[in-house]
């Protein structure tokens, strides 16, 4: 296991929320620390999209929002810069991202993907990213999972990644959220950022 971590790309300044299911709170979440680090530190928004393959259908069923049929290439990088959509990315730069980028990639390129989208970030900027699977090709400062309580629902992305989480948390957090924030330690040398979530429970 150790062996296999070290294989992956490693990216300390990078703090990965994952769920085990669809409306988990990652949103939610990710503006929370947001708002709470912005003020000391340039912080960037991404969200990563994994697709199956070109032109399949959607893993959620019926028609889909376009999103598995409309990519290219074998995986697109786009930066949102639109603050009044109702979308995860548009609600995180209003809510004080410096930049906001969101990762389209075809499942098996999403290590190519993440690679050229680390040339775009510095390293003392902090990442706070949602995804489960960026988890098998990325080892992240940290790596929270939010538990929708659904043992019967929880996503193959999730059950492939969950044992590696740092911490897993209930979907109502709220309650606990300056429990959360205190775990995650964040430490600079010279110019460069790194995350460290500390679990003494």
């Amino acid at each position: 296991m150790v062996k296999m971590e070290d294989n992956l790309l490693h990216i300390p300044q990078m703090l990965l929320i994952g769920s085990s299911g669809r409306n988990s709170g990652k949103t939610t979440l990710a503006i929370t620390l947001l708002q709470q680090w912005k003020k000391h530190f340039s912080v960037v928004g991404l969200k990563v999209t994994s697709i199956e393959e070109r032109d399949g259908k959607c893993p959620r069923g019926g028609e889909g929002c376009g999103v598995c049929n409309s990519l290219n290439d074998n995986f697109e990088i786009l930066e949102e810069t639109n603050r009044s959509l109702n979308k995860d990315t548009s609600i995180l730069l209003a809510s004080g991202a410096d930049r906001v980028y969101w990762l389209k990639t075809l499942k098996d390129n999403i290590g190519d993907g993440i690679r050229e989208l680390m040339t775009k970030i510095t390293a003392n900027s902090l990442i706070i990213c949602e995804s489960n699977s960026l988890r098998n090709v990325v080892r992240p400062g940290g790596f929270i999972m939010i538990n929708n309580g659904e043992d019967d629902k929880i996503k193959e992305s999730a059950k492939k990644v969950m044992h590696k989480a740092d911490i897993i948390i209930d979907y109502d957090f709220k309650k606990d959220i300056d429990s959360i924030i205190e775990k995650i330690e964040i430490s600079k040398v010279n110019s460069d950022l790194s995350i460290k979530i500390v679990n003494n429970s």
